[in-house]
């Protein structure tokens, strides 16, 4: 389910300090990193002519290695740089090249744009002039590659720190980093590839890969799959979607507790109508129920609190979602219960946790470890965050997902994997890879019933 580490700056320089320590030559590092770069850049451009522009770093010293071996393999190659290099192997990188050397800001663009002024550990931005030529280069290319980060990004938030084109490539080098994963500074790449530069890395935060499923065991029954309680409210369809999709995810049984009248919605999903918030504790006491999810369409009146209190004090494992972060903003992480699935957007997150320091992604796992439960912290940059520091952020989330409902149907497939695994981080990387794959397989324009229908397909895929 891992689709690589993620390593900060600090990190990816810790991992190379212990790679020399071993007896990997510096600049024979910078060889094998731009080769592994030179050879993705060959499989998508083959012989179109390039550009390559080098920083005064080692980022830049990749960007000559680069440039050397695509004019070895009959690449038309020129090189253009903003000043001499700094470092030591980038002056050896340099001279192996041996070519001429434009200035960026008169180089004349090409057909393959390659951006290695600056990789992982810029702290601030390009100056303006070099920003916007940059970007011209970029945009008159119909090819570009940014050699490990694109230049003018800072490395552990993925914030920009200048003006920054979209690169129809990113080449992770050794290891993904935040700024790879987290908005805004995601959205400047189309494709994002990873080239191992022949060094060991290791991290609690990944990328969030593709699951790998199990189909029930041949004497299953819908008990031993896993049953999932519904704690519905104020609003009807909320808890619906979120029933429905809980039945698809894989648990055995599905029954949704209400205060409206059963409206239309598959026979399978048990709807129990129950009117009065004391009636919530006598329905949960059933020992069979393996997760209580509360929050979709619960409302925030004396209601909803009741219900939500009800649900809490069962002693079930918890899925918490929507109105009920809401109505626990106020209590902040001491209320909640060890072991839960907490599934906030920014505004919930916010009034849960506060104003916590550093990237998305310390800012989800500080929660997790304040809370002592799993955090899927949601947006377009989706990071899943357990409480002993392990860590998975999503990728490629579609568009279309900023639509109403969709939060429902995330709810309702952490408490069904929930049910069905039992581990609650497993449970939520898998349903949240889960939910962006069914959008993907809705396409355009979908509305959150669309991802209902695409759910079995996108858990046979992974079966």
């Amino acid at each position: 389910m891992t689709g690589g580490p993620i390593l900060t700056a600090a990190q990816m320089r810790a991992a190379e300090q212990a790679a020399f320590d071993a007896g990997i030559d510096d600049y024979g590092l910078m060889e094998t990193a731009g080769a592994a770069a030179a050879e993705i850049i060959w499989r998508a451009g083959h012989k179109r002519d390039a550009l390559i522009v080098c920083g005064p770093g080692n980022n830049g010293g990749d960007g000559y290695v680069i440039a050397r071996i695509l004019r070895d393999r009959g690449v038309p190659v020129r090189v253009a740089t903003l000043g001499e290099s700094r470092t030591v192997s980038g002056q050896r990188a340099r001279a192996a090249w041996g070519g001429p050397v434009e200035d960026m800001m008169t180089a004349a663009p090409a057909t393959q744009l390659v951006d290695a002024l600056f990789g992982t550990g810029l702290t601030r931005g390009l100056d303006d002039a070099v920003a916007a030529r940059l970007c011209a280069l970029v945009g008159a290319a119909a090819v570009s590659h940014a050699i490990d980060l694109p230049s003018g990004v800072e490395t552990d938030s993925g914030a920009i720190l200048s003006a920054v084109p979209r690169f129809g490539t990113c080449i992770a080098l050794g290891a993904y980093k935040p700024a790879h994963l987290l908005q805004p500074a995601a959205g400047h790449s189309g494709r994002l590839v990873l080239a191992d530069i022949g060094i060991t890395v290791s991290s609690a935060v990944h990328r969030l890969g593709a699951p790998i499923l199990s189909a029930p065991a041949a004497d299953a029954h819908k008990y031993t799959r896993g049953l999932v309680a519904v704690v519905g409210g104020a609003m009807p369809g909320a808890s619906l979607l979120a029933s429905i999709a809980a039945a698809h995810s894989g648990a055995g049984s599905v029954r949704r507790f209400a205060v409206d009248r059963p409206i239309v919605g598959p026979h399978a999903v048990v709807n129990r109508r129950i009117e009065a918030p004391e009636g919530i504790g006598e329905a949960l006491a059933d020992e069979r129920i393996d997760v209580v999810l509360v929050g979709p369409g619960l409302g925030r009146d004396a209601d909803g609190r009741a219900r939500l209190a009800a649900a809490m004090n069962a002693g079930h494992a918890l899925v918490l979602d929507a109105d009920a972060l809401t109505l626990l903003g106020g209590e902040g992480a001491r209320a909640i219960p060890a072991g839960a699935i907490l599934t906030p957007h920014e505004g919930e997150f916010r009034r849960l946790f506060g104003d916590l320091p550093g990237s998305k992604i310390d800012r989800a796992r500080v929660a997790a470890r304040q809370s002592d439960a799993v955090v899927v912290y949601k947006g377009a940059d989706s990071v899943v965050a357990a409480p002993d520091g392990r860590a998975a952020v999503a990728t490629g989330a579609s568009p279309w997902l900023s639509t109403a409902g969709t939060g429902d149907v995330l709810a309702g497939l952490c408490a069904g994997r929930l049910a069905v695994t039992g581990d609650p981080f497993r449970a939520a990387c898998e349903a949240v890879w889960l939910h962006g794959e069914a959008a993907r397989r809705a396409g355009p324009a979908f509305v959150a019933d669309d991802l209902l229908g695409a759910l079995p397909a996108a858990i046979a895929a992974r079966l």
